[in-house]
């Protein structure tokens, strides 16, 4: 076999590698084609489908009970409690991957948003969003929108459209009352304003 003949044969099965490796991929993103895919476990430890918002918009946030941007509980249920009607979702996601500021457990992190914050949109039980052993949800998001958009801190926010695609996401600091997030919620919303 001559120099010029191995050459092609390693050119050949790299080609090869990369093609089948492609298609992995592509069909493991295939198997989750929208958001609706997932589920989450509730807080109560009921499954926690997003298929069950169908034609709403989500903004599915990971929260932390004992983190600086804990406060944005408040902007959350004020989101949730102004735009309920028209079709908007919100799910809190507790975790503990950042700096440890999710220690309890289901019933303590539920007590606390509820006498703190008077939170009644739906939360997940303790959850990972980060790693190797982040949920699939968080997985798929990150494949989806890309390495920026995975969560770096908690209130990391993901806005799904009520087709169930990923529409945008929002860091950290950006406050869920704010123009940015407010606008892209009105834009997806089922059901538009009515005029007083």
């Amino acid at each position: 076999m001559t120099v010029r003949t191995r050459l092609r044969t390693v050119a050949m099965a790299a080609v090869l590698s990369v093609m089948g490796a492609a298609s992995a991929m592509a069909a493991s993103s295939a198997a989750a084609i929208s958001a609706y895919d997932f589920t989450f476990q509730g807080i109560d430890g009921q499954p926690l489908p997003l298929s069950q918002f169908k034609g709403k918009a989500v903004l599915v946030v990971n929260t932390a009970s004992q983190c600086g941007f804990t406060p944005q509980y408040k902007g959350l249920e004020t989101l949730w409690q102004r735009y309920r009607d028209r079709g908007l979702v919100v799910v809190g996601v507790p975790s503990d991957d950042f700096g440890g500021q999710e220690p309890g457990n289901a019933n303590q992190i539920k007590d606390f948003c509820e006498v703190n914050y008077r939170i009644d949109f739906p939360l997940t039980d303790k959850t990972v969003v980060s790693g190797d052993g982040a949920h699939p949800f968080y997985r798929w998001a990150a494949d989806e929108l890309g390495f920026l958009a995975k969560p770096r801190w908690n209130f990391h926010k993901y806005l799904i459209g009520p087709d169930g695609k990923l529409v945008s996401w929002f860091s950290t600091m950006t406050d869920p009352e704010s123009d940015k997030v407010r606008e892209a919620i009105e834009k997806l919303l089922p059901e538009k304003a009515t005029k007083s």
